[in-house]
C-alpha cells in the first residue's frame, strides 16, 4: 500500500454491507408506521416505503458502482502495446514512464503540451484508447417497460460491453478506424464539424431511453432480449448478447436509413458459413453491404484454456477486429488490446448518471474513458464473443484467406482439431439443421447466467485503487 489513501476492496465485506443496508432501509421505514392507521394510510405508507427504498438503494448503487478511483495500471517499457490492429511502442517516445503517460491529468503532463513530452508511440496509444466509446452502468433513466428498473447497475454489464463493441463497429463504418476524438478541442473546419456530428449521432443511438431516435438503447436490447427468454434484470452471456445485437440492428434498420448498408452476422456453433455471408451482404448490381461479424466461442470448459492465448491476442492485431466481449465470470469486460499476457479493456462497472443525449451539445466526457486497465489473460472466462468489421467485400475475402493461420494454437500435436472457430464454404441450412439458439446460449454460458454472491458482478479486481 502507498500511503493512507490506498485501499483494497474486500468484496465479501461489500456484499455484507449491502445486505445490511437493505435490511436497515426496510426496518427504519417500517418502524415509523403509525398504529391504528386506516387502510388508506397503510397504502400511502407502503407507497412512501417503496419510494424511500428505491431512492436509498439508488444512492447505495452510486457508492457501490460510482466511486471515483484511479487505477494504477503499469505498462512494460519494452513490449509493444496492441489496440485493435494498431501497434504502439514505448521506444517510439522520449524517456519517461509509460504509466504516467497513460494517466491523463498527472503532474507530468499537467503544465506542458503533450507533444513536447511524449512521442508518437505512446501519445498515439493514449489518443486511440480515449477515442473508444465507453458504455457504463447508468442510473435514473426512464423506467424499462415491464419492470421497475431505472438503472442497470448490477446486471447490465454484458449488454454494455455489447454496446461498446457495436459502437466501435459504427465508428469504423461512419468515421473510419483512424478517427480520433480530442477532448475540449474546438471545432475548426467543416471536416471536424462533420466528424463531431457523426460522433454524437452514434452516441445518440445508444441513448438510455425507449425511443425511435435511440434504436440501440439498453431499453431496446432488453425488450428484444425477451425473444431469447430474458427478462429485465436478467444476466446475459456473450453469445446471447451477440444475437441481441443482431436483433437490435435489424430492428433499427427498419426505422433508420443510416443502417441500410450494414448487416450483422452471428456465427452458428463457432462456424462462419461463407455462403450465408454472401447471401446476407450481396446486393443487386454487384454492390455489397458492410458486415459486422460476431463469433461466440468457448475457449475451455470451466476455465480459459491457455493454449488459446496466443491465438486470441493475434486476432487483436488484425485491422478487421473490433474487440472481444467477455471478461471474468460474472464480470463482463470489453477487450480491445493487449500487452504481453495481459488484456487491455474497457470496464462498464462504473455507475454514471444518465446523459440527455437529445439536448444540443450534450457532454461527451462520460462516454470516453481516460484510464487504460489490464487483466491477466489467465483470469478470462472461456465464453466470449469476437467481433470483426468488414467495410467491403474485398476486406471479407482477405479475412477468409488469411484467418486460418490465426485460429489453431501453435506448438500442439499435428492432429489437434480444436481451432478457436472454423469457416465453412457452404450454407448452414444445407450442412445441418438450424441450431436452437436458446439451447446453445444457455448450455454454453452457465458461468454467466448463474451468478452467486462469492463471484458476482460487483467484484473489483484485486489491484490497488487510490481515491481521487
Amino acid at each position: 500500500m502507498n500511503g493512507s489513501n490506498s485501499f483494497v476492496v474486500n468484496t465479501s465485506d461489500l456484499q455484507a454491507t449491502e445486505n445490511g443496508f437493505k435490511q436497515n432501509v426496510a426496518m427504519n421505514v417500517t418502524k415509523n408506521k403509525p398504529t391504528g392507521s386506516n387502510t388508506r394510510d397503510g397504502e400511502d405508507l407502503q407507497d412512501l416505503k417503496g419510494k424511500v427504498e428505491s431512492r436509498l438503494l439508488s444512492m447505495w448503487n452510486n457508492v457501490k458502482f460510482g466511486w471515483t478511483v484511479k487505477l494504477k495500471t503499469s505498462f512494460s517499457k519494452e513490449s509493444p502495446v496492441w489496440l485493435l490492429g494498431r501497434c504502439y511502442h514505448r521506444k517510439l517516445s522520449p524517456t519517461g514512464s509509460l504509466e504516467s503517460s497513460t494517466e491523463v491529468g498527472t503532474e507530468a503532463t499537467a503544465h506542458h503540451p503533450i507533444e513536447q513530452i511524449y512521442g508518437e508511440g505512446i501519445e498515439g496509444f493514449k489518443s486511440d484508447f480515449i477515442s473508444k466509446i465507453w458504455m457504463t452502468y447508468r442510473r435514473e433513466f426512464p423506467i424499462m417497460a415491464g419492470s421497475t428498473f431505472t438503472t442497470d447497475c448490477g446486471w447490465g454489464c454484458m449488454l454494455r460491453s455489447g454496446q461498446m463493441l457495436l459502437a466501435q463497429a459504427l465508428v469504423c463504418h461512419f468515421l473510419g478506424r483512424s478517427w480520433r476524438w480530442t477532448p475540449d478541442k474546438p471545432i475548426q473546419n467543416a471536416r471536424e464539424f462533420q466528424e463531431d456530428c457523426f460522433h454524437r449521432m452514434i452516441i445518440k443511438w445508444f441513448g438510455d431511453k425507449s425511443s425511435v431516435n435511440s434504436p440501440l438503447s439498453i431499453h431496446q436490447m432488453v425488450s428484444l432480449g425477451e425473444a431469447l427468454g430474458k427478462k429485465p434484470g436478467d444476466w446475459y452471456g456473450p453469445a446471447s448478447v451477440a444475437h441481441c445485437l443482431k436483433a437490435v440492428m435489424a430492428a433499427a434498420s427498419k426505422e433508420n436509413y443510416e443502417f441500410d448498408s450494414l448487416e450483422v452476422y452471428v456465427a452458428q456453433d463457432s462456424t462462419i458459413y461463407i455462403k450465408d455471408v454472401y447471401t446476407l451482404c450481396n446486393l443487386p448490381h454487384s454492390s455489397w453491404k458492410s458486415l459486422i461479424l460476431l463469433v461466440p466461442v468457448k475457449l475451455g470448459t470451466d476455465k480459459f484454456n491457455p493454449i488459446y492465448g496466443p491465438c486470441l491476442t493475434s486476432l487483436l492485431t488484425l485491422d478487421f477486429c473490433i474487440g472481444i466481449i467477455g471478461g471474468r465470470p460474472k464480470h463482463s469486460l470489453y477487450f480491445i488490446g493487449y500487452q504481453d499476457d495481459r488484456l487491455i479493456h474497457l470496464d462498464p462497472h462504473y455507475c454514471q448518471e444518465m446523459v440527455d443525449v437529445w439536448q444540443p451539445n450534450f457532454s461527451l466526457q462520460s462516454f470516453h474513458c481516460r484510464s487504460p486497465r489490464k487483466m491477466a489473460m489467465s483470469k478470462m472466462d472461456p465464453s466470449c464473443c469476437i467481433g470483426f468489421y468488414f467495410a467491403t467485400q474485398h476486406d471479407f475475402e482477405t479475412f477468409v484467406n488469411v484467418i486460418q493461420s490465426f485460429l489453431i494454437p501453435q506448438g500442439v500435436s499435428a492432429n489437434f482439431d480444436y481451432p478457436i472457430f472454423t469457416l465453412n464454404n457452404g450454407s448452414c441450412s444445407s450442412v445441418m439443421n438450424t441450431p436452437n439458439i436458446r439451447y446453445s446460449i444457455f448450455e454454453t454460458e452457465q458461468n454467466w447466467v448463474t451468478p452467486n454472491i462469492q463471484d458476482s458482478d460487483t467484484d473489483i479486481e484485486s489491484e490497488e485503487f487510490v481515491l481521487v
